[in-house]
């Protein structure tokens, strides 16, 4: 394993969303992360899919328990005694009925990080409640600033929830109590929920509000398409662009490159004047193709992009200089981030079947070839097939 965390053992109790997410961060920085899966897939209620394409299980291997028996919970405490971090994205008390909860877990291991990860929190009138990445980023307040003025908010997709304010934040928390736990000795419960996380994503716009310079209104403001200068545009074969001139000298440039004259357009600080100095775009715009566009404005300082689809991005000139996508067992995925200049990250495999790997896992992690034969004759854990 390659990474600034070679040699952190991570547990991934198995799950969907975040955690997932949280796992892959941590794989994709070189920790040793052994999944335990179920023995039986649930489907949870989606079609099922070949694992190669779970792109954020790839870099680990996975060991399939069944948690209910006794033996098998015995497996996983032993694998927390050898572990650096676990992670858990249960509602609270799931663990803790399974016998693998943090008090348990730390008797066993004082020095173990244990990372939970909810949407709601641990605690809390919500703790026990349903929920997803919407429901999240509603309660905080990030849903409602999303969208177009005098129109509903736009759900972005489950980034901000799920993997933003939730996995991101988990692996934050686990890189943060690793470091602390190497001057104390002693390791903590990290208790990650995707509200706070969402909300704290919000700091900015927070204080811009308070100060006065952020209505709490959808599409009225500087950075969520309220300015004409900061949109996206449609071009002439129907495709879009993005536009973020937002400072005088970029203004400018975006100006001439539109070929539009100054004194002819509103005052850009006159929001009287926006609807007109809008119109103007996009007329401008509609006159030339995304790739005619991008001939011209590219690499200025329009603060320019395309938009560009899932499918376009990895193939962008850019995008391949930087190999900011690679590829895995013939899926497109994106390669890990950030980059670090001596002990750069990588994948070290794709996404494993469940319980591949498993066994030699649990080789390396220390157990004996009679114990693991034990747990299979119980039934306990099963192999890849």
């Amino acid at each position: 394993m390659s990474g600034p965390l070679a040699g952190v053992k991570v547990l991934e109790l198995g799950g969907v969303g975040p955690g997932p997410f949280c796992g892959m961060m941590l794989a994709d920085m070189g920790a040793d992360v052994l999944r335990i899966d179920r023995l039986q897939d649930t489907g949870l209620g989606l079609a099922p899919i070949e694992p190669k394409y779970h792109v954020m299980l790839r870099g680990r291997r996975s060991l399939a328990l069944d948690l209910k028996q006794p033996e098998s919970v015995e497996a996983a405490l032993a694998l927390v005694a050898k572990a650096d971090v676990l992670i858990e994205g249960f509602r609270p008390g799931v663990t803790e009925r399974l016998g693998l909860g943090p008090d348990t877990c730390l008797a066993r291991n004082p020095r173990l990080v244990y990372g939970r990860m909810t949407g709601w929190g641990q605690d809390g009138p919500l703790a026990q409640s349903a929920g997803h990445d919407i429901n999240y980023i509603a309660l905080t307040g990030v849903l409602h600033a999303i969208g177009r003025r005098g129109e509903p908010p736009i759900a972005p997709l489950n980034l901000v929830g799920d993997f933003g304010g939730g996995g991101m934040y988990l692996a934050f928390g686990i890189a943060c109590a690793l470091y602390e736990a190497r001057a104390s000795g002693k390791g903590q419960v990290i208790d990650a929920a995707m509200t706070e996380g969402s909300a704290s994503l919000l700091a900015m716009i927070y204080g811009r509000m308070a100060a006065g310079q952020w209505r709490d209104e959808r599409g009225v403001n500087p950075i969520d398409g309220g300015r004409p200068w900061y949109d996206v545009y449609e071009t002439a074969d129907g495709k879009h662009v993005a536009i973020g001139a937002n400072e005088g000298v970029f203004y400018a440039e975006l100006l001439a490159h539109l070929a539009l004259d100054p004194k002819t357009l509103p005052d850009r600080h006159d929001q009287n004047g926006w609807p007109e100095l809008r119109a103007a775009f996009t007329a401008a715009f509609k006159k030339r193709t995304r790739d005619e566009w991008c001939k011209l404005m590219e690499g200025t300082d329009v603060c320019f992009a395309p938009v560009l689809s899932l499918a376009e991005a990895p193939q962008h000139a850019h995008n391949r200089a930087r190999q900011a996508f690679l590829e895995i067992d013939g899926v497109t995925q994106p390669a890990p981030a950030p980059r670090f200049s001596r002990t750069p990250g990588a994948v070290s495999r794709g996404a494993p079947r469940r319980g591949e790997g498993g066994a030699e896992a649990l080789a390396d992690w220390g157990f004996s070839h009679a114990e693991i034969e034990a747990l299979e004759s119980h039934g306990a854990m099963t192999r890849s097939k």
